[in-house]
């Protein structure tokens, strides 16, 4: 009879922990307020020689000196987060910048104030054998190899008189996420101070200096390298240079 009564005593104290429990949670949501949010859009200007890309027809001079054009430049942003903004994520966090189509994307911020932004320069490795995919990692996009190899990272294509294969043709797919053969680079800006207000969007401007590729911890030479489409040493020596591509501004051009 004892063990009864003391069985029924136990499981009614745990029935008022429970409910203590549960008000207490209650209590505190009652309490909580929603993040504010607000939105931020990152836009990427693309250069070399100091001024815009321009698609076909305008030509560029190397800093050592090889004269090309551009006919193609497309790469991917992703794992976008702003040094501060740790409750709120982009829950489609990989973006493609296409210079012939959309160079610029919006992502969801918490209300605050901001100094630094940081982003992959390509697609983490998880994302690389996932299976098929939508959006920006659609492979009609034509940034995909295969589930070996994975995604093209950064694409540039173009003409220059320096290369020696047919049609002087420039074809630069640099990938590679396997163990050693890792391409995918990790950039931190600094800028001045932007605030994010609730429901108002706030700009940033990324600047993408080509000039950088070629020439960065790395020369590249056109004349020497005018094809890389697989990943392995030479992949890694061009993406040694991606750490220096960009630089930041906020506020409007």
């Amino acid at each position: 009879m004892s063990k009864i009564l003391l069985h029924r005593t136990l499981s009614n104290s745990h029935k008022w922990i429970l409910f203590i429990v549960l008000s207490l949670s209650v209590s505190l949501l009652a309490f909580i307020k929603p993040a504010k949010k607000g939105s931020l859009t990152v836009h990427f200007i693309n250069i070399a020689n100091g001024k815009p890309i321009i698609l076909q027809d305008s030509v560029y001079t190397t800093p050592l000196g090889e004269q090309y054009n551009i006919t193609k430049l497309r790469y991917y942003i992703s794992n976008v987060h702003l040094r501060g903004n740790v409750d709120l994520k982009d829950e489609d966090n990989y973006h493609l910048i296409d210079l012939s189509r959309k160079t610029h994307f919006t992502i969801p911020v918490k209300e605050g104030k901001y100094r630094q932004i940081d982003f992959l320069l390509g697609v983490d490795s998880v994302r690389n054998f996932s299976g098929a995919q939508t959006g920006a990692l659609d492979p009609m996009n034509d940034m995909f190899w295969t589930w070996n190899s994975g995604y093209v990272m950064f694409k540039l294509e173009g003409y220059s008189d320096s290369s020696s294969v047919i049609n002087n043709k420039i074809e630069h797919h640099i990938g590679g996420y396997r163990f050693g053969n890792q391409v995918a680079t990790s950039i931190l800006l600094s800028f001045d101070e932007i605030q994010i207000k609730e429901k108002e969007n706030a700009d940033v401007y990324v600047y993408m200096n080509l000039d950088a590729y070629w020439s960065g911890a790395n020369k590249i030479r056109i004349s020497k390298e005018p094809v890389c489409t697989l990943p392995g040493e030479l992949a890694k020596k061009i993406a040694a240079n991606f750490i220096g591509l960009f630089s930041i501004k906020s506020g409007k051009l």
